[in-house]
């Protein structure tokens, strides 16, 4: 977990970080934080999806299900549930969840119809090892599996019914065709286009990216047993922190090399993508970070400031990483 130590410092990130992120009289050690959470969503998730026949889709599943990241967005679903007084175990089965969806977004997204990568986090994407047909169908078997894990994990003893189907309608909302999936056809639309603006960037990412990162948040709210108000604020707090991610993304796809990203870089220059850096420029588009991540902070003020570090953390984390 090198790379999540290093975003904490000024070197190389895509924007400048604040001398003191998070002033309290009581630190807060993110880096411990996020290891411990991402060990036990690795452990949840290698459990959930075991090796059984078919093996071939299985192992497909697991090869990019466990082939590591930084499990953001099931940490994201975890902090917001305990912010509202939940706990991981009861956020698990929907952190769990996130992480297959945006895993199958990831398989597809590598495909050669789409972006045709033949790398992600440092190895040979899914459809270079298993075949076109088999990386579809473990996209597909993790959209679907997803579903069921967090409708059959849920402890009901911890969580009502109601609030499960609401999770569940949430979620199938982010990624759907109004969702995820609408951002992804904008953008494929958008490619070789003269005359994206703004707005249409910005609904691009909105969708394609932040949609899912809010989804988590959101899913984590609700099974936390968060009131609406709490829901709507940690919404706007992840739609704003999702936009960012994007930002930071294509300001490092510019910047960085494809060994320190451990995936392919300027590969949305070759594809003629409009990206931020190519609309605004790299020091507006960095301008416009340091105005998502202060406006998403701000949606955080009316919560306990202490269960509230982790997401804080979070956001400085997205804001400044490193890859």
């Amino acid at each position: 977990m090198s790379s999540i130590s290093a975003v904490m410092t000024k070197q190389e990130t895509a924007i400048d970080p604040p001398e003191n992120k998070i002033s309290s009289a009581t630190p807060f050690n993110f880096e411990a934080y996020m290891v411990k959470k991402a060990k036990s969503v690795h452990k949840a998730l290698d459990m959930a999806v075991t090796l059984k026949h078919p093996e071939k889709i299985h192992e497909a599943m697991r090869y990019s299900l466990l082939a590591g990241g930084k499990r953001v967005r099931p940490v994201l679903c975890i902090a917001a549930c305990e912010l509202v007084g939940g706990d991981e175990s009861t956020a698990m089965p929907a952190a769990c969840a996130v992480e297959m969806i945006h895993t199958m977004s990831l398989i597809h997204d590598d495909l050669p119809c789409m972006d045709n990568d033949d790398l992600r986090r440092g190895k040979p994407t899914n459809h270079k090892v298993f075949g076109e047909d088999v990386a579809v169908l473990a996209g597909d078997s993790l959209l679907s599996f997803a579903f069921e894990h967090m409708a059959t994990s849920t402890p009901l003893d911890k969580v009502p019914a109601r609030q499960v189907v609401r999770a569940v309608g949430e979620l199938a909302r982010v990624i759907g065709a109004e969702g995820l999936v609408a951002g992804q056809v904008v953008d494929i639309d958008s490619e070789g286009a003269v005359d994206v603006g703004l707005d249409q960037l910005e609904f691009i990412h909105i969708h394609k990216t932040a949609k899912l990162l809010e989804g988590a948040v959101v899913l984590g709210a609700i099974v936390g047993g968060g009131s609406d108000e709490d829901v709507e604020k940690l919404r706007k707090f992840a739609r704003g922190i999702g936009l960012l991610f994007q930002v930071v993304d294509d300001i490092l796809d510019v910047t960085k090399s494809s060994e320190e990203l451990g995936k392919t870089a300027g590969k949305d220059l070759v594809a003629d993508k409009v990206t931020f850096p190519k609309l605004l420029g790299i020091e507006k588009s960095r301008e416009y970070a340091e105005r998502l991540i202060k406006e998403a902070k701000e949606q955080l003020a009316g919560f306990d400031q202490e269960k509230a570090k982790p997401l804080i953390a979070l956001a400085d984390y997205i804001a400044y990483r490193q890859n």
